[in-house]
């Protein structure tokens, strides 16, 4: 008998592993140029973080009194601030305090927002009433300003910064995490997972939790880049991260009093901001895409 031989691309080919949903998405997001560029600039200020001792050529507090206020030059590549200290060291160190106030953020409201959402969209009736409606109440007043009333009753520093914003992203977690449920609630598993009799806190976790995911892990990356924004916009008008510490609002509202004799002192933070917040943004628009069924190919 004349041998068979399996032609590529045939389901024939019983030697080539099938794909995970992640290496799928990991792949259709190193298509696109823009995003793996994203991707790299957000690990490397990542890397700038964590390495902020060695990498630092001073530390944040340390002054330098003969070059108060002084330009940009070799001993001082960013320039000093109004007392004398690095802008570039403390813009090193600056990016710790704003990467963990938009990572911690972006924890805390989708640990308490995802499971209120994945509750009142698969469980509805009562409990979809009360959420939304405190949700509501949320969103009804403008986050900023709600940010300021929480930090203005809980007191500065960069523990209530992040819990200020946390609460104000907790009810778009919560409406995203309802609106993805209530789409794979009637899908066929799930009513096959409710004919085997299957508990209904179990077809949460195991079903609607894990296929509800997709957009709230673009949203995810959203939510860091605007938790940076708000929190800078917080210690901008002294209800963030104060002095000493560095922190890349707090540079900004230290150097508004300079704009005009000492410009050097906004620009570098607000460079920052805009290369990480604008890197965090096309980074979830590439993962958006390579997330959307309808964008597969």
């Amino acid at each position: 008998m004349n041998e068979v031989k399996a032609m590529p691309g045939k389901i024939s080919d019983l030697g080539v592993k099938k794909q995970t949903q992640i290496g799928l998405t990991v792949r259709r997001v190193a298509r696109g140029p823009i995003s793996v560029l994203c991707f790299v600039v957000i690990m490397l200020i990542v890397v700038v973080a964590v390495l902020a001792p060695v990498l630092a050529p001073y530390g944040y507090e340390e002054m330098d009194l003969f070059n108060i206020l002084a330009g940009p030059s070799k001993s001082h590549l960013c320039g000093t601030d109004e007392l004398g200290r690095d802008v570039l060291s403390r813009l090193i160190y600056g990016a710790r305090n704003s990467l963990l106030i938009g990572l911690f953020t972006t924890v805390i409201s989708c640990a308490v927002g995802i499971p209120l959402g994945l509750i009142a969209g698969y469980f509805g009736k009562t409990a979809d009433t009360v959420i939304m409606r405190v949700s509501d109440i949320f969103q009804a007043i403008p986050d900023m300003l709600l940010a300021i009333a929480i930090s203005a009753a809980l007191g500065i520093g960069l523990e209530n910064c992040i819990i200020s914003i946390s609460i104000c992203r907790i009810p778009g977690f919560a409406r995203m995490a309802r609106a993805a449920s209530l789409n794979v609630a009637g899908m066929e598993y799930v009513e096959a997972a409710k004919a085997m009799d299957m508990k209904r806190p179990a077809i949460l976790l195991r079903h609607i939790f894990p296929n509800s995911l997709s957009p709230l892990i673009v949203q995810m990356t959203m939510t860091v880049a605007n938790s940076i924004v708000q929190a800078a916009s917080l210690s901008f008008i002294g209800l963030g991260v104060q002095p000493p510490q560095a922190e890349w609002g707090c540079m900004l509202s230290a150097g508004r009093e300079y704009i005009r004799s000492h410009p050097h002192m906004l620009i570098a933070p607000l460079v920052a901001i805009l290369i990480l917040v604008l890197a965090l943004n096309l980074f979830g628009d590439g993962l958006r895409d390579a997330l959307d069924p309808k964008m597969k190919k």
